[in-house]
């Protein structure tokens, strides 16, 4: 292995989760040969000020690492500016990067699985990222697939990979050109993602995910993916903007080595199952008239 790959890690109010994902990144074992970058927003209002300075002060007595390096915003721009503009500074000056929200608790291994997949992936155009996070399916899957397109939970890439991010969810919305290419978009439509693309496009929402997703997906690029997951979301406890209280995500994370090398080709049994789980969350599917309301509450899941 090369040099380890810098860490970007995005946080703002919440001290708990916050405490919980260092810790468990401190636990890896190339934690200390890992640069931590730490982007803070600014609080949006007077009321998150105080939680917001409290999870400051406590990114500054971080150790455990290479280096750390804190950017603290003086002004609130919300996570999903946060995450495009800092990811994108870090991967200009290192080349690669992994990538972590405040919620986001990782196995031991993590860090170990991100490194070796960024090494040995890197020259491997039809790859765009690597990913932590895996639903816990009823199919035992492999140890490590591919899948079409690109994730939010725990992940990883190269500039290479991140040049190809549309920031224009227009653009991306108007190449879904037949209802065959949204039904697979959709995951056999079993989830709404070409909705979270429109609502984007409309302006509605800001989300930097589903054009990430959407942008790797209408390229044809591929996702590396752990069988078992390296990564636990903690934020399913509504204290967050995005996430609703819920137990559906919720993994056994792996405590074993993993080996990512695997064919370079889209998993269609992992596609399958991803499928099948998803489409047990939205069972019983929403009415008509509360798509909207139900749409806004939907947990991120890529």
């Amino acid at each position: 292995m090369s040099v380890t790959a810098p860490i970007i890690l995005f946080v703002y109010n919440r001290i708990d989760h916050t405490e919980k994902t260092i810790q468990a990144l401190q636990a890896n074992e190339l934690a200390a040969e890992s640069e931590l970058y730490i982007y803070a927003d600014a609080p949006k209002n007077e009321e998150a000020r105080a939680a917001v300075n409290e999870v400051r002060a406590f990114i500054k007595t971080i150790t455990g690492f290479k280096k750390i390096c804190i950017r603290l915003r003086e002004a609130n721009i919300g996570v999903h500016d946060n995450i495009i503009m800092g990811v994108t500074e870090v991967i200009n000056e290192h080349g690669r990067a992994i990538v972590l929200e405040d919620d986001l608790v990782t196995s031991a291994y993590f860090l170990k699985y991100m490194n070796e997949a960024l090494e040995y992936y890197q020259d491997e155009e039809q790859v765009i990222s690597i990913h932590g996070y895996s639903y816990q399916t009823a199919q035992k899957l492999k140890e490590v697939f591919f899948l079409k397109g690109a994730d939010c939970w725990g992940w990883a890439t190269w500039k290479r990979g991140w040049d190809l991010m549309e920031l224009d969810g227009q653009r991306l919305l108007d190449q879904f050109t037949s209802e065959e290419l949204k039904t697979e978009f959709n995951f056999e439509n079993t989830y709404p993602y070409i909705q979270a693309l429109e609502r984007q496009a409309k302006g509605i929402t800001k989300d930097w995910d589903i054009r990430w997703y959407a942008s790797a997906f209408l390229l044809g690029k591929l996702t590396l993916y752990p069988g078992q997951s390296l990564v636990r979301n903690i934020g399913h406890d509504a204290s967050g903007t995005h996430c609703a209280a819920s137990n559906f995500y919720d993994v056994e994370l792996a405590d074993s080595p993993v080996d990512i090398k695997t064919q370079i080709a889209p998993d269609q049994q992992a596609y399958e199952a991803f499928s099948t789980f998803l489409r047990k969350i939205a069972t019983p599917a929403p009415r008509k008239k509360k798509w909207r309301q139900w749409l806004s509450k939907v947990v991120r899941s890529r």
